[in-house]
């Protein structure tokens, strides 16, 4: 189970990953991130929008990390407390994308935000 949740985790943060490329871009996707105040974003949000990228890569591999799929980094309980604090992040962004003032990110990346902070609660607990 907690393999599967990994794998789904993982599948969503690279579709997270293609969407903050399209916003870098240009694509004129802002609606649905960073508040959804922008059509197309501004420079300082595209640069969020590469460390967004990052991000999602860090946790994919604390991700991969936490279940035994990889294993590179000694500690197993630092990992532990990494991917706990990666879900906590994570459900943060629960609630920042469902109060967001822009609907089609309350109805599109709250939704989502929420599957990948269970999934985030589920591989912690592993």
């Amino acid at each position: 189970m907690t393999t599967i949740a990994v794998y789904l985790f993982c599948a969503l943060l690279a579709a997270l990953a293609v969407f903050q490329i399209l916003l870098i871009a240009g694509a004129p996707l802002g609606r649905f991130a960073w508040g959804g105040q922008n059509r197309v974003l501004p420079a300082r949000l595209r640069w969020g929008s590469v460390v967004s990228i990052l991000l999602y890569a860090a946790f994919a591999f604390v991700a991969f990390e936490r279940v035994g799929l990889i294993d590179l980094i000694p500690s197993d309980g630092f990992i532990a407390v990494l991917m706990w604090v990666i879900a906590g992040y994570l459900l943060l962004g629960v609630v920042m994308n469902f109060v967001s003032r822009s609907r089609p990110e309350r109805y599109t990346m709250g939704p989502l935000a929420l599957v990948l902070g269970v999934l985030a609660v589920i591989i912690a607990a592993s």
